[in-house]
């Protein structure tokens, strides 16, 4: 083997990180709601 193949072979294996195939709606839906219920604290703790 040579020093290329190798490197090549590290750089295709997964880590563990979220799939690609994976529907985009619930990201957005989790990150959404995320910022509202962020707002609805700094609003209700009188922070702006």
């Amino acid at each position: 083997m040579t020093a290329t193949s190798v490197t090549a072979g590290r750089l295709q294996t997964r880590t563990g990180g979220p799939k690609d195939d994976d529907p985009k709606i619930l990201e957005h839906l989790a990150g959404w709601t995320l910022v509202v219920v962020l707002a609805m604290l700094v609003t209700q703790l009188g922070v702006i």
